[in-house]
């Protein structure tokens, strides 16, 4: 299914990632690799198999290292540059003459999302009548969810609520999503597939290990000399110790004496563990 013409996407990537850190220090969390992809590129990816691709059908918000973000995209979506951060309601504010009575498809850029099925988020529009706010939900596994879901990373929202949001601090939970769940209008589409937000380091390593599904996945340019087992090798990375269920950024090296274990590795001594 493609997304009808009068529905846009904007991507949230402007968040500090304060739980990420020191990781997010060196790069804002939406350019951090999984699977040797950036979380970015995976939603984009997503937003593309259902026809949602270009300037001006696809927003980025950016804050933290934003020059990161925007050359990395080099043209390829709208950016939205935010001097403070207006959350997640209030980036949709900032957009609204890009946005232009559009309803939106909003997602996470931290949401690592492994489909069941091909299109994953054709499930928010399938069938959508344009009115309800929709969202992807896993089962709940922490407080306050909706309908017996936790949000998943994506939500649709009609273009009058769009319009509606202010272009100051606000977030959609308070905005949107929880009075249209108590005036009836909000509907949880189970997400046909794994969800992990990839916030904290154990999130995000876990995220890695599941994109290499019990293997190695190796980038370009890799040298092992050591061993590895069940981690992920970025581009240009290097093994002469051990790792084990372990991720490495591109350029990583793992010195000789060096027996790693479920942590992440950047450069030649930045290690971030995982428990």
């Amino acid at each position: 299914m493609r997304a009808p013409a009068d529905v846009c996407a904007v991507v949230l990537a402007a968040g500090l990632g304060t739980r990420l850190r020191p990781l997010t220090m060196l790069r804002p969390k939406a350019l951090v690799p999984v699977g040797n992809q950036t979380l970015l590129d995976r939603t984009l990816d997503r937003l593309a198999e259902v026809g949602l691709t270009g300037p001006d059908r696809v927003a980025v918000n950016t804050h933290w290292l934003a020059g990161q973000i925007a050359d990395y995209v080099d043209g390829r979506v709208r950016l939205s540059f935010e001097p403070e951060p207006l959350g997640t309601a209030g980036a949709l504010g900032n957009l609204r003459g890009w946005i232009d009575g559009r309803a939106v498809l909003v997602l996470n850029a931290d949401a690592y999302v492994v489909a069941d099925a091909p299109e994953d988020l054709a499930a928010l529009l399938t069938g959508w009548d344009g009115e309800r706010v929709r969202m992807h939900g896993v089962k709940a596994g922490l407080p306050d969810p909706f309908h017996g879901y936790n949000f998943a990373g994506a939500s649709l929202l009609p273009a009058a609520d769009a319009a509606a949001l202010p272009d100051k601090p606000r977030e959609l939970v308070r905005t949107t999503w929880r009075p249209a769940e108590q005036t009836g209008r909000l509907d949880v589409i189970p997400l046909p597939g794994r969800y992990l937000d990839c916030g904290t380091p154990t999130d995000y390593l876990d995220a890695n290990l599941d994109a290499a599904g019990g293997g190695n996945l190796f980038g370009a340019g890799v040298q092992v000399t050591g061993e590895a087992h069940g981690s992920i090798l970025g581009a240009g990375s290097r093994v002469h110790g051990t790792v084990r269920d372990c991720v490495l950024w591109p350029g990583a090296t793992v010195a000789p004496h060096e027996n790693l274990h479920r942590v992440i590795r950047v450069g030649p001594d930045l290690t971030v563990p995982a428990p």
